[in-house]
């Protein structure tokens, strides 16, 4: 059922590749629970350029909401941050993404559960490791339990369908984000 067929929706984008950076500019991806809320606060950010909803860390390509809902696909809930180096840093949207979600809850936030809701930073290259790595290290000291964030390699990152993106924009409803501090 599941596998490397194409199962591409019209309304969704072409995936995006880890080195896939526009020019003068980064990107990261940060998993945090529902997208909505994630894509949300990153885009109020100045210095960065957008955000897309999507799914990364999985096995399967083109894949839709409701496999990636299932579990099997193995994906996370992701948002693509694509950011200006020159007015905001990597290390600064660590600090947003810390503050905008739970990550000490393995694989839940607020009232979602299941892998495609946990916590993870997919990392393009060893400045990213390295930034969030220390960049973990230094907030398990606001969490009196342990963090459970993956610091994992990047991999394609696929859009999730249109009607996710601009979730919270379009409809009014809030995401399920609360910040920590």
């Amino acid at each position: 059922m599941f596998g490397r067929s194409s199962n591409l929706d019209a309304s969704q984008a072409p995936p995006t590749e880890p080195d896939d950076v526009p020019e003068g500019l980064d990107r990261a991806a940060f998993a945090a629970g529902c997208f909505w809320g994630v894509e949300e606060f990153f885009l109020e950010i100045p210095g960065v350029v957008d955000a897309v909803s999507g799914y990364e860390g999985g096995h399967v390509d083109h894949p839709t909401y409701e496999q990636v809902c299932s579990g099997a696909t193995g994906h996370a809930e992701a948002v693509l941050v694509t950011f200006d180096p020159t007015r905001v840093t990597f290390e600064h949207l660590l600090e947003e993404f810390w503050r905008h979600h739970d990550p000490t809850t393995l694989n839940r936030q607020g009232p979602d559960h299941g892998t495609q809701y946990r916590s993870a930073v997919f990392v393009r290259n060893e400045a990213q490791t390295t930034a969030a790595r220390e960049s973990l290290d230094a907030f398990q000291i606001r969490f009196k339990r342990p963090i459970v964030t993956e610091v994992t390699a990047a991999s394609t990152f696929w859009p999730a369908e249109a009607y996710h993106q601009r979730y919270t924009q379009r409809t009014g409803r809030g995401g399920c984000h609360v910040a920590n501090w």
